[in-house]
């Protein structure tokens, strides 16, 4: 029944597919989500975002670098969507910096801040940012003065740190004490893998201190400000007195050598690590006049050789024959083995020091920066705008689908809409470009049919029994022998029960006889040749088979 079962769904999956096969691509609408902000870069994108004209100064001064990297809109290197175009960082190793201002500020201080857009690094991996800057409100109009000093609120996104890859999430936080900014890092980032493909990215951070990281709508680090992040957005109370040192007869050695112990007298520092095993006996059967290796006897001189100008030619040498069965060849000499005197060079045992005090630390004193800020969510300045500000070593970065808002459910609402359309036929599409390393190994259908399908087969039915859709989508060349291999077998089957029904009245057995009469010989026959039950013939030629 099971078999009937996967039959069936394949037989239908494999007419969704092929119908799915010259089906047109989806077409991008602007979505119907509302946001304070929400950007899927439509014509008209220019007119909200502004590359940045910025000069970037080294942290001594005199040299500089320029945000020379290009930015452009336009559609994916690969499409899946027909009009799905997004901001594409065009440079390879330079410096890129675009931004875009809020028509009004974002305040999260009593709303959750939720904040989702995708990347694709089309040209793979290699060193680059692909991250999200939340400016400071009375910051976003920078416009071509954006740059890296640009204060920002939030920084979110993944980075390729060469090597390995993180998800960002920094909070640039003031201290109501004196007034200093200071990042806060996310301790233990989520480091996902990053490939040619789109990823969605989606931070959530409450009014009440909890986060929630996302990639591909699937949390991988929740947790609180106050307690993920570092330096923590709270400081000490106290810290170490900066005027205070350690006092110059402070003893802080816990050990010493022990100063009344001596060196034993059999104590032998000269005495080697090893030497000759003098209880060792050589082998029975050791050849001592043979050498472990012999000129090749198979070897020639090569006819370009010219002793002259190569010097005389010398046949290579192999293993000697005679030594295979053999202990060894050759001179027989003694093994080493670890001498049982060796000692090493003595040194005293330690021992307690007398004079130890501990392990030195400077004293306590009040932290005067010392606040307690319990809801720093709420301190953070409004958001006035989003840039994008990196250096990479790889071009062709794409960004799309930017929401910034309050909504979570919209944000979800926004990836059903784009993300997830689009990457399930990207994963589909790049498959084969995976499986193409191995094509050169593979046989083709013509070169041999029986080997390609049992070579394919399997795999197609593994996957076919948890997606049929899936399996047609990746290997339909599979699926159209599959299927027409099971309407085949249909159609022999029904052939043979119409043969089988239509010939009921033919003598099934033989016989020799030309009566019909019991003769004096069927009982011996009957005896001596019992007739076999269906099969058993066939074990028994089988065991034959085995023996041989």
């Amino acid at each position: 029944m099971r078999s009937v079962t996967l039959s069936a769904a394949l037989v239908v999956a494999a007419s969704g597919a092929l119908a799915n096969a010259d089906a047109p691509k989806p077409t991008f609408s602007r979505t119907s989500v509302k946001a304070p902000f929400l950007e899927q870069f439509t014509d008209d994108w220019s007119s909200r975002w502004t590359p940045s004209e910025a000069t970037k100064k080294t942290p001594v001064g005199g040299e500089t670098f320029s945000y020379v990297g290009q930015w452009s809109v336009e559609d994916p290197s690969s499409s899946f969507i027909e009009g799905d175009k997004g901001l594409v960082a065009k440079s390879k190793a330079a410096h890129h910096a675009i931004s875009a201002p809020f028509a009004k500020p974002i305040d999260f201080k009593k709303q959750p801040l939720v904040v989702q857009y995708e990347v694709k690094y089309q040209k793979g991996g290699n060193c680059g940012g692909g991250y999200l800057k939340l400016l400071e409100d009375g910051f976003q109009t920078s416009g071509k003065e954006f740059s890296d000093t640009t204060p920002w609120v939030v920084m979110f996104g993944p980075d390729l740190t060469c090597p390995g890859t993180k998800v960002h999430f920094i909070v640039r936080h003031k201290s109501p004490k004196t007034g200093a900014v200071e990042e806060k890092h996310l301790k233990l980032a989520p480091h996902p893998s990053i490939e040619k493909l789109t990823n969605l990215y989606t931070l959530v951070l409450h009014p009440n201190n909890t986060y929630d990281v996302l990639v591909n709508g699937q949390s991988e680090k929740t947790g609180s400000l106050l307690e993920d992040f570092e330096p923590p957005f709270n400081p000490p109370k106290e810290i170490d007195d900066p005027e205070d040192s350690k006092p110059e007869d402070w003893v802080d050695e816990e050990k010493i050598p022990d100063p009344d112990a001596k060196k034993p007298e059999e104590w032998d520092e000269d005495a080697p690590y090893e030497v000759k095993d003098e209880e060792a006996v050589k082998p029975e059967g050791w050849l001592d006049q043979e050498a472990p290796t012999v000129p090749d006897p198979d070897a020639t001189k090569p006819e370009e050789w010219d002793d002259e100008e190569d010097g005389e030619w010398v046949a290579p040498t192999v293993p000697n024959p005679k030594c295979k069965e053999a202990p060894g060849c050759g001179e027989w000499e003694r093994p080493w083995k670890v001498n049982p005197l060796w000692r090493g060079k003595w040194a005293a045992p330690l021992i307690d020091n007398p004079a130890y005090k501990g392990e030195w630390a400077p004293r306590k004193i009040a932290n005067p920066g010392f606040f307690e800020d319990k809801v720093p969510v709420k301190t953070l300045p409004k958001i006035g705008g989003v840039g994008i500000e990196l250096w990479t070593m790889t071009e062709d970065i794409l960004f799309d689908n930017i929401y910034i808002g309050h909504s979570v459910d919209d944000a979800k609402k926004l990836a059903a809409e784009s993300f997830e359309v689009k990457k399930p036929l990207e994963v589909a599409a790049d498959k084969p470009a995976e499986d193409d390393k191995e094509e050169d190994d593979k046989v083709s259908f013509r070169e041999d049919p029986i080997e390609w399908i049992r070579s394919n087969l399997f795999d197609f039915i593994d996957l076919a029994k948890s997606n049929p859709v899936e399996a047609f989508q990746t290997q339909p060349e599979i699926g159209v022998v599959l299927v027409g291999l099971i309407f085949t077998l249909f159609g022999m089957i029904g052939a043979l029960f119409g043969l089988v029904g239509g010939a009921s009245k033919p003598v099934i057995t033989k016989s020799s006889k030309k009566t019909d009469a019991a003769t004096p010989d069927d009982k011996k026959k009957t005896e001596t040749a019992p007739v076999a039950p269906a099969g058993e013939t066939k074990k028994d030629e089988e065991k034959v088979k085995k023996r041989k």
